[in-house]
């Protein structure tokens, strides 16, 4: 049996008139979900730059192949970062890649971080 989402459950119940003992399942801090939960209720959203669609590529460069658009006034959440391609966009010329998705990259040069350099983790 598992048990996800708590840091301890009791168990206890019934069966065939006889009382079952009761149980404290202690789960450790890093695998419980809850923690979780809250990171990404918090997550940042960042614009696309004004204007401009952008295409989401399977991997930090223009050679990777087009996944799917951002449409015009996008806003996506940064997961973590990496270097790629060099590309010039509206916020300057860069080599960070986001990442906004399993195997979602756009070019930092197309979206508002507030920064030239890293937002997020580097991609692992």
């Amino acid at each position: 049996m598992r048990f996800r989402g708590t840091r301890a459950v009791l168990l206890t119940g019934v069966a065939a008139g006889a009382l079952l003992t009761t149980a404290a399942v202690t789960v450790p801090a890093a695998a419980a979900t809850p923690a979780a939960a809250p990171a990404a209720a918090q997550q940042t959203y960042y614009p696309v730059a004004p204007g401009y669609s952008v295409n989401v590529r399977s991997g930090p460069g223009t050679q990777y192949r087009t996944v799917r658009v951002l449409p015009v006034g996008a806003k996506v959440a940064i997961f973590c970062q990496r270097p790629g391609e060099k590309v010039t966009g509206p916020y300057g010329t860069s080599s960070v890649w986001d990442n906004i998705g399993v195997g979602e990259y756009v070019s930092d040069a197309y979206v508002k971080t507030g920064s030239d350099g890293y937002v997020a983790p580097r991609c692992a």
